[in-house]
C-alpha cells in the first residue's frame, strides 16, 4: 500500500506529485476518476474555452511553457500542457486513472486512511495509506440551476463543463442560462452557430477589453532559446494581475480608487461595443468590481447587438418541455438548453467531493456545514489527521491559480518531509494556530471589497449561505508564497 494517496490529477495533484519526487519521496499514487490528467481543463472543452489571465502567468513557475500560441491560451493547449508535465516529471507510473474515491475514513488505532474506491485498478476496493491529500479543485462538480421543471425539458440539456461535441447547434433555437466566466466565452460561439439564441442573465459581469493576439513564432523560439526573457514577461504580467487582485479586492479600503478605475474601464468598453442604451443598462453590474469574478472579452458584448440574440433579464419562472417561461409569463421556445451555471464550490460535499471522516467519526463536510468553512492556511483542520486539502478555505489570492497551487504544495510537502524525518505516524495541526489563522482571516476580510454592501447584489460564488466569503484569502499572493516556506512546523503535532 502507498504511503501517500493524492486524489486529483489536475494541476494541483500533479504539482503535489512533482514536489514529492523532488524531495525524494516516491511512495505515492495519484488517483483520478477521469481517464486522463488535466482536471478542470479536461472537463471544460466547450467552444471558446480559454484562460482568462495572460498565458505567461498561467503555468508552473518551474516549468514555463514557451509554446503558448496566444496571449490568452486556448483550453486545448492548457490540457496539453498538463499532459506534458505528467510525462516530463515522471508522474505516469504514479497515476491511477479511472479510479473514483467514494469515501475516506481515518483509522484511529492504525493511524491510517481507509479509502474506498470504485473503478480502475482498485475496482470497488479499499486502499490504505498513511497520508491523504485531496487535490480536487473547486471547479470540478458542475452546478445545475434550481429551476422548476428542468427535468421536464424535452430537448437537449448541455452543461458547459460537460460539453457534448456530438450535438450540432446549427439551425437550432438555443437558450443559455448564466453569464459568468464560462457563459462569457461560450455565448459568442453559440451566437455564430445557432438560428436564434436567448441568453438568460441573472447578474451581469464586469468585462475588461481583451488584449489577445497570436504570439509570433519568432517570439516562441526566443522563449525557448532564452528562458530568462519569458520569465521577465511572466514577472510583468504576474505583477499587474497581483496589483489588481491585492489592491483592488484584498486591500480595497486602502485603495478604492483602483476599483473605480477598473469600473470606468469596463464601462467604457461596454459603451464602445453596445450602442443601445437599454442593452447597456442591462449589461452593467450593480455591484462593485471585485465582488464577483470579472473576465476579459472583445466578443461577448457584440453578441448582444445581433438581431438573432436576445438578452433576457426577467427571472426564470420554470422550464417546460419545449422552452423557458419567465416571471412575466413569456415562454420562449428552445431546442437546446445550455447551462453555463458554474460549479459547486462552497456547498456541502463540493470540496472535498467525497466524505472524509476524521477523529471521533466526525465527517468534514458536516462539520463545516455546522461550524463554518475553515482550515489552517486553507489546508488542514485539527480533527482530521494526516490529511490536507488543496484549494480550501481562504486560499484564493494572487495573480494565478498556479501561485495558489504552488504555495499549498510547498506547505504540504514540507510537513510530509518533516513527518518522515521524525518518523511520525500521525500529524495534525494544533487547534491554537488553526483558530488564530481563522480569526485573522475573518478580521482581515472586513477591509476587502467583499465586505461592501453592494456585493450582496452580486450572486457571487465567493459567498457561502451565511453571506461570508471564505473562498478569498485577504492577503497578497507574495505573502502566501513566503508564508508557505516559513510557517512554523511546530504548528503541527507530530506523533510517533
Amino acid at each position: 500500500m502507498p504511503e501517500i494517496v493524492v486524489v486529483g490529477a489536475g494541476f494541483s495533484g500533479l504539482c503535489v506529485g512533482i514536489q514529492l519526487l523532488r524531495r525524494g519521496i516516491r511512495d505515492f499514487v495519484i488517483l483520478d476518476a477521469a481517464e486522463s490528467v488535466g482536471g478542470v481543463w479536461r472537463h471544460n472543452t466547450y467552444p471558446g474555452v480559454a484562460v482568462d489571465i495572460p498565458s505567461a502567468t498561467y503555468s508552473y513557475s518551474f516549468e514555463p511553457n514557451p509554446s503558448w500560441s496566444r496571449a490568452f491560451a486556448p483550453g486545448e493547449e492548457v490540457r496539453a500542457y498538463a499532459e506534458h508535465c505528467a510525462t516530463e516529471y515522471g508522474l505516469r507510473p504514479h497515476l491511477r486513472l479511472n479510479t473514483r474515491v467514494e469515501r475516506a475514513v481515518f483509522d484511529e488505532d492504525a493511524h491510517r486512511w481507509r479509502i474506498t474506491t470504485s473503478g480502475g485498478e482498485t475496482s470497488d476496493g479499499e486502499l490504505d495509506a498513511r497520508f491523504l491529500v485531496c487535490a480536487v479543485g473547486p471547479l470540478d462538480q458542475p452546478k445545475d440551476p434550481d429551476i422548476p421543471g428542468l427535468a421536464d425539458f424535452a430537448g437537449r440539456i448541455v452543461h458547459t463543463a460537460r460539453w457534448d461535441h456530438g450535438h450540432d447547434l446549427r439551425g437550432e433555437r438555443v437558450a443559455v442560462v448564466g453569464t459568468g466566466a464560462s457563459g462569457l466565452q461560450v455565448i459568442p460561439e453559440i451566437a455564430e452557430r445557432a438560428a436564434h439564441l436567448d441568453v438568460y442573465q441573472r447578474t451581469p459581469i464586469w468585462v475588461f477589453p481583451k488584449v489577445d493576439f497570436e504570439i509570433p513564432r519568432a517570439v516562441r523560439r526566443l522563449f525557448r532559446a532564452l528562458p530568462p526573457v519569458q520569465r521577465l514577461v511572466r514577472l510583468v504580467t504576474t505583477a499587474a494581475s497581483e496589483v489588481v487582485m491585492v489592491l483592488g479586492i484584498v486591500h480595497y479600503s486602502k485603495a478604492p480608487f483602483l476599483v473605480r478605475a477598473a469600473e470606468l474601464l469596463c464601462r467604457a468598453h461596454l459603451r464602445r461595443q453596445v450602442p443601445d442604451r437599454a442593452t447597456r443598462r442591462a449589461l452593467t453590474p450593480r455591484y462593485g468590481f471585485g465582488c464577483k469574478r470579472p473576465s476579459f472579452s472583445n466578443r461577448y458584448f457584440p453578441a448582444f447587438t445581433r438581431k438573432d440574440v436576445e438578452l433576457v433579464t426577467d427571472p426564470i419562472a420554470r422550464v417546460t418541455a419545449s422552452g423557458i417561461v419567465t416571471r412575466d409569463g413569456t415562454e420562449r421556445p428552445a431546442d437546446t438548453l445550455v447551462l453555463a451555471t458554474g460549479f459547486k464550490i462552497l456547498e456541502r460535499g463540493a470540496t472535498p467531493p467525497f466524505p472524509v471522516v476524521g477523529l471521533g467519526g466526525v465527517e468534514l463536510g458536516e462539520h463545516w456545514d455546522r461550524e463554518r468553512y475553515h482550515a489552517y492556511e486553507g489546508l488542514s483542520v485539527p480533527f482530521v489527521p494526516n490529511f490536507w486539502m488543496m484549494n480550501g478555505p481562504y486560499t484564493v489570492t494572487g495573480a494565478s491559480w498556479f501561485s495558489i497551487i504552488e504555495a499549498g504544495t510547498t506547505h504540504i510537502v514540507r510537513v510530509l518531509a518533516e513527518a518522515r524525518r521524525r518518523r511520525a505516524r500521525r500529524v495534525a495541526v494544533r487547534p491554537a494556530p488553526h483558530d488564530a489563522f481563522t480569526a485573522d482571516m475573518r478580521r482581515r476580510m472586513r477591509g476587502t471589497i467583499l465586505a461592501q454592501p453592494s456585493c450582496a447584489r452580486s450572486n457571487s460564488y465567493y459567498f457561502d449561505r451565511r453571506g461570508e466569503a471564505p473562498y478569498i484569502r485577504p492577503q497578497s499572493g507574495l505573502y502566501v508564497w513566503r508564508r508557505s516556506r516559513t510557517f512554523d512546523l511546530d504548528d503541527y503535532e507530530f506523533t510517533r
